[in-house]
């Protein structure tokens, strides 16, 4: 007997169990329940144990088939990811993920330019705050916003990164925002990337603690969300100016002071220092790196 059972009965059996049904994993992988039935029974003959309790109209794992298949599955899993790596590393596809407001308010402008210059890369862009497996999630790329400490991947920034304030010109002129002062009469708008209203007042205003802990404020989980709401005036946003320049061009933001707060943190590009890039990956990286560099000139 081989030392490992035939794949064909490890696939049927991968499909039954996630989708609980033989009928349903005949019909994913294209073959007759019957057919499932036959693999998954030379499956539990070559293991030597039941897989399934076959009822009329059912099926139901035994607990030795979902600890199989508990053991099996992640295993099967790298399988179908490296497969597709590979596969896709021979064409000229490539994957980047994005934080969501970076991808709507910096990307999305500049895509069009990218895929204009590299007509031949199919560009398949995902959008994600936090930091992905890039061996598990098929990705070649990512932008992220951190203090570029990442042992093990090859990390470039895009540019340095300050805090900065924006309200719509309306709201300025109805609160009277002239100063930094005048800020106890605006409502905050608070997000998870840039949270530095407290070091911003406390540097740049005359506020007393007592005075900044009373200003009104609203949280937001997303940057997008944050700059839109102070676009529609309901409030002052302390983001990145990377992600408000199509808002200051068209005027529906302006910045009532120059104050910028530096911060330790940026956008880089990262990606595996282990691995090679792929063409139209290194072609994407390297569009990134010259698009941001040219920005700041």
């Amino acid at each position: 007997m081989p030392a490992y059972p035939p794949l064909k009965t490890l696939i049927a059996m991968e499909a039954a169990m996630r989708l609980g049904s033989f009928t349903l994993a005949a019909s994913e992988l294209n073959v007759t329940p019957g057919a499932i039935g036959q693999q998954i029974q030379k499956l539990e003959e070559w293991l030597g144990v039941a897989l399934f309790v076959r009822q009329i109209r059912q099926v139901t794992p035994t607990p030795e088939g979902r600890a199989y298949y508990a053991q099996i599955q992640p295993a099967l899993a790298q399988i179908v990811h490296a497969s597709r790596r590979m596969r896709e590393r021979q064409g000229k596809g490539v994957t980047l993920s994005v934080p969501p407001g970076f991808a709507a308010k910096w990307f999305a402008p500049r895509m069009a330019d990218f895929l204009k210059a590299h007509p031949g890369v199919a560009l398949n862009l995902t959008t994600s705050t936090a930091f992905v497996d890039f061996e598990l999630d098929g990705i070649d790329l990512a932008i992220r916003h951190f203090d570029g400490n990442a042992p093990g991947l090859s990390v470039h920034k895009l540019g340095d990164d300050e805090a900065r304030l924006y309200c719509s010109p309306a709201y300025a002129r109805e609160h009277g925002i002239s100063k930094p002062e005048d800020l106890h009469r605006a409502t905050l708008l608070h997000n998870t990337l840039h949270p530095h209203w407290l070091a911003w007042l406390t540097r740049y205003s005359r506020l007393t603690d007592a005075q900044i802990e009373s200003i009104a404020g609203i949280q937001f989980d997303q940057s997008l969300i944050a700059i839109e709401a102070a676009v529609r005036g309901q409030g002052v946003v302390l983001t990145s100016a990377m992600l408000t320049e199509g808002e200051r061009a068209s005027g529906s933001l302006v910045e009532p002071f120059r104050h910028a707060l530096p911060l330790p943190t940026a956008y880089y590009v990262v990606h595996p220092a282990s691995a090679g890039l792929q063409p139209s990956a290194r072609a994407l990286k390297e569009w990134l790196l010259a698009t941001s560099a040219a920005r700041g000139k």
